[in-house]
């Protein structure tokens, strides 16, 4: 969907939201409510404003995917419920064919950003094998090894994701509106 809720009012909207959710998310290693909740109900009311019932059609098809495709790994504690809400809320602002191109991108941002902070830590080879572990357990269901991985354990080394959520989207905003 090329243009749900119209492309300079969207593109700088979902911009600033990013900018303040990256920041956040270095800083605190968290993403906040106060920004993502509203930014998730703005997409399906504008889109809806301005397309009528097929906009709020493409909005909540871009959190269904968001739910689908990013929902397994806060199930697993892989990623923050923040990182979800944030990608829920960039669907519901771009529909789902443009959601799904961000986080093909976004995983791609994230591995590299990943790999490059592990190897800064000298801890290359835990990570990968962790990282292994975690997809599998996407197939297997949670496990104990998973879970020695996850948010929850302090000693795990995990990196703040929005950054690459945010290279991701700006991506496909870039690509898709010129």
């Amino acid at each position: 969907m090329r243009d749900i809720i119209g492309m300079n009012w969207s593109w700088w909207s979902i911009f600033v939201v990013l900018l303040i959710a990256t920041a956040w998310d270095i800083a605190r290693r968290r993403v906040p409510n106060w920004l993502v909740l509203p930014f998730l109900a703005a997409g399906p009311i504008l889109s809806g404003i301005r397309h009528g019932l097929s906009g709020v059609e493409a909005s909540l098809g871009g959190i269904a995917v968001a739910v689908a495709l990013v929902g397994p790994f806060c199930w697993l504690r892989g990623m923050g419920v923040g990182d979800l809400k944030l990608c829920a809320g960039i669907g519901a602002w771009l529909g789902p064919g443009e959601l799904v191109l961000a986080l093909v991108i976004t995983a791609i941002a994230g591995g590299v950003i990943a790999v490059s902070y592990a190897a800064w830590h000298r801890s290359l080879g835990r990570s990968l094998v962790g990282t292994g572990d975690l997809v599998a357990g996407l197939f297997r269901g949670k496990s104990r090894v998973v879970r020695q991985i996850s948010l929850d354990n302090p000693a795990a080394l995990s990196i703040p994701y929005v950054p690459a959520i945010a290279i991701g989207t700006v991506f496909v905003l870039l690509t898709s509106h010129g």
